[in-house]
């Protein structure tokens, strides 16, 4: 035992380094995803498993810049890279280079991810989509000046409505900084004069050359545009995050031309149909006012108007005849009345009484004598008979 070398601790993991990275070439790697982090310097921490072993792994912020999708826990996934010896610690982790998820595309993963994402923000709802304008001032064109999609848009619009004025923003629509121009061509094409309406968008063509269309910075630029964007990208086949989040989703470039202005032809035929309505209805209203005036000329008041005049005076004269003999049947019940009530009255009159025999007597003041007690020797009484009237003394 004596006779073995010694060596000190970092020899010994520089041994174990040597070995390791040597040992094993740069390979693909299948497990699954867990323990998945992501440090605020931009790498990832992840351990790559299996039913029985596992590895620590990491994806360095360069690496995870060209990953398209973001590494889940419970994602599985064929990772390429190669084993690395961390010395100060010694400890062993798998560098990824390049991570593709299993069972479906890296571009379709990413796509997947980016849309769920935003329909949960609410940013495929219709209700937050603003309305095309009928004739735009100004149509800007965001997309490639030099391709087909462009001349397509162009012709169709111009064919279409050859008053509209088009404004090409330039910016590439594939390949590496192409979502960059999209987004600064949006963020800055309000500023363009008389622009209320943008077209973003290219011709067909595969996932990968689409891509640019799908990033998150994309569609986040279309929904703060201050003018509505209509997105054509593509054919009819390809639905991507930029289609889902305009306020107005194209089939084609050439869809676009025709969503974006009415056509002159069209708008002619809807105003012929127009102005022919708007004859019949006059002739409608002007058949309906002559009708009702025939009508009104046709009654007998405007035939004999002294028909009217007449038939108001014999009204008159008849109401004058029921007033008259309203008042003598009114006259007469109340002399009735009165017929009977002095009839009443007559019957007790005191002077009926006298008639029969009966005196009423007096004092000189006017009292009614009942009792001799009320008068004395020398008093004026006064008696009232049924005719004539005796002054006598009381003696």
């Amino acid at each position: 035992m004596s006779e073995l070398p010694v060596i000190s601790v970092t020899e010994l993991v520089t041994a174990f380094k040597e070995v390791v990275e040597t040992a094993l070439p740069p390979c693909s790697v299948e497990g699954e995803i867990s323990n998945c982090r992501m440090s605020p310097a931009g790498h990832w921490y992840l351990t790559l498993k299996d039913e029985t072993s596992e590895i620590s792994a990491v994806i360095w912020r360069s690496a995870a810049a060209r990953i398209k999708f973001v590494p889940k826990d419970g994602m599985k996934v064929l990772a390429t890279g190669s084993l690395q010896v961390y010395v100060a610690r010694g400890t062993c982790q798998f560098v990824i280079l390049k991570l593709m998820p299993q069972g479906v595309g890296e571009l379709e993963m990413a796509f997947r991810q980016l849309r769920d994402k935003l329909a949960a923000e609410g940013l495929f709802e219709e209700s937050r989509k603003r309305p095309i304008p009928r004739i735009p001032k100004r149509i800007a064109l965001v997309t490639s000046p030099t391709s087909a999609a462009v001349r397509d848009m162009i012709q169709v619009i111009t064919r279409r409505w050859p008053a509209a004025r088009i404004v090409v923003v330039p910016v590439r629509v594939q390949g590496e900084g192409a979502a960059e121009d999209i987004v600064r061509a949006l963020r800055n094409v309000h500023r363009i004069s008389d622009v209320d309406v943008v077209i973003a968008g290219r011709g067909g063509g595969s996932l990968e050359d689409l891509w640019c269309f799908n990033e998150e910075k994309v569609a986040r630029a279309i929904v703060a545009c201050r003018v509505p964007v209509i997105s054509a990208v593509g054919h009819e086949i390809d639905v991507s995050i930029a289609d889902l989040v305009a306020d107005r989703r194209a089939l084609t470039p050439s869809e676009a031309g025709e969503l974006v202005v009415p056509s002159v032809q069209d708008l002619r035929d809807s105003l012929e149909y127009t102005a022919q309505r708007m004859r019949q209805v006059l002739r409608n209203c002007v058949e309906r006012i002559r009708l009702q005036l025939s009508a009104i000329e046709a009654r007998s008041v405007l035939q004999r108007p002294m028909t009217l005049i007449d038939q108001r005076r014999m009204s008159c004269d008849e109401l004058g005849q029921r007033i008259v003999t309203a008042i003598k049947l009114f006259v007469e019940r109340r002399q009735q009345t009165v017929a009977r009530t002095a009839a009443s009255l007559h019957a007790l009159s005191p002077l009926q009484v006298l008639s029969r025999g009966y005196s009423l007597t007096q004092t000189a003041d006017g009292q009614v004598l009942r009792d001799a007690d009320q008068v004395s020797t020398g008093d004026q009484l006064i008696t009232r008979l049924a005719s004539g009237v005796v002054h006598s003394t009381v003696k």
